[in-house]
């Protein structure tokens, strides 16, 4: 007699999956056997991408065999310096995207829906680092504001819906798949810049402090969370949780430059233009208190994330792909 046959996870519409975390939860989600779909979105004309994704979004759901469904939305094209009213813009098209799928859900319809936020952007002015998911979210800057609206369009549309969500607080992503002409992804740049021999510039103290998490690793546990779920919100109290994805290791810039350095065996180039960047904290270390059972995890060795975005850079500047931005003026470290 054979055992219980575990269910199959349910189909997966990855939102984002051209971008950083987006690819590599694309690619957590083939390995892990589920069916995955992505979209093509135009990003650049609000209207044309609303009426994309009530098309994708509503198809997806209707296509479910059983119901059950899951959306990663890992889209996002501000940074820290992002204007508030392109800000504004993309919480406004967020917003209506819920509002479109509303009725596309079933009454049997069984959604679980996964946000990336950012330590960054909501604890940007918060007191008493470590901060943990019971901070208070004091953000400086449109960018956190944004997030923290978006966080709340989510919670808003669980409650309605009942459906159930994890708002991911993400810290420092890298790794490969970075998108070099944002300003953004210090390690990335870093990397480009011992590749290059061009000096990169940095606008914050070298004694700041962020907690870098591998995106690979972050990945699983988007995953993971997304597979329990519906089961974690029944002890929760919430349809929307609330989880930091972190290391739990903070490290300054200065220590981050050096190990850099030592995969690459020489020192990088640094130009200091002298003031800090607004809306960048010195201390943003974290430690998560919510559903620790995901960050029981071994995590990818700094040493080796590095080298793998150096392998990476070195094919496209060999190639000499357009990818790779002729210069960088300032660097976001969130």
């Amino acid at each position: 007699m054979t055992g219980a046959r575990r269910p199959s996870r349910p189909p997966t519409l990855v939102v984002g999956g051209g971008g950083l975390l987006g690819r590599h939860v694309r690619s957590a989600l083939e390995r892990s056997g589920a069916s995955v779909r992505t979209t093509n979105v135009p990003w650049h004309d609000p209207v044309a991408a609303r009426a994309v994704l009530r098309s994708e979004l509503t198809s997806f759901v209707d296509s479910s065999p059983d119901g059950r469904v899951n959306i990663a939305w890992c889209a996002g094209a501000g940074v820290v310096s992002t204007p508030a009213d392109e800000l504004e813009t993309e919480v406004s098209l967020f917003r209506d995207v819920l509002d479109d799928l509303r009725p596309a859900l079933r009454h049997t319809t069984r959604l679980a829906f996964f946000f990336a936020s950012s330590v960054g952007g909501v604890y940007a002015g918060s007191a008493d680092p470590p901060f943990t998911e019971l901070s208070e979210p004091r953000p400086l800057v449109a960018y956190g504001r944004a997030k923290l609206a978006m966080e709340e369009a989510v919670s808003a549309f669980c409650a309605e819906t009942g459906s159930v969500a994890l708002i991911g607080r993400i810290t420092n992503l890298y790794g490969p798949g970075q998108k070099l002409s944002k300003p953004q992804g210090l390690v990335s740049q870093l990397c480009l810049a011992q590749l290059r021999g061009t000096p990169l510039p940095v606008w914050v103290s070298f004694d700041t402090i962020r907690d870098y998490l591998y995106v690979g690793d972050c990945a699983e546990m988007v995953v993971d969370a997304l597979d329990g779920l519906h089961e974690h919100v029944r002890s929760a109290g919430s349809n929307a949780v609330v989880k930091i994805l972190a290391t739990g290791t903070g490290a300054t810039l200065s220590a981050v430059i050096g190990e850099t350095n030592r995969v690459f065996r020489r020192r990088t180039r640094l130009r200091i233009p002298g003031a800090g960047t607004p809306g960048q904290a010195r201390d943003l270390r974290v430690r998560s208190v919510v559903w620790t059972e995901l960050d029981k995890r071994t995590q990818t060795p700094f040493s080796v994330g590095v080298r793998r975005i150096a392998d990476e850079i070195a094919l496209a500047y060999a190639a000499g792909t357009s990818a790779l931005p002729t210069h960088v003026s300032e660097i976001s470290i969130r």
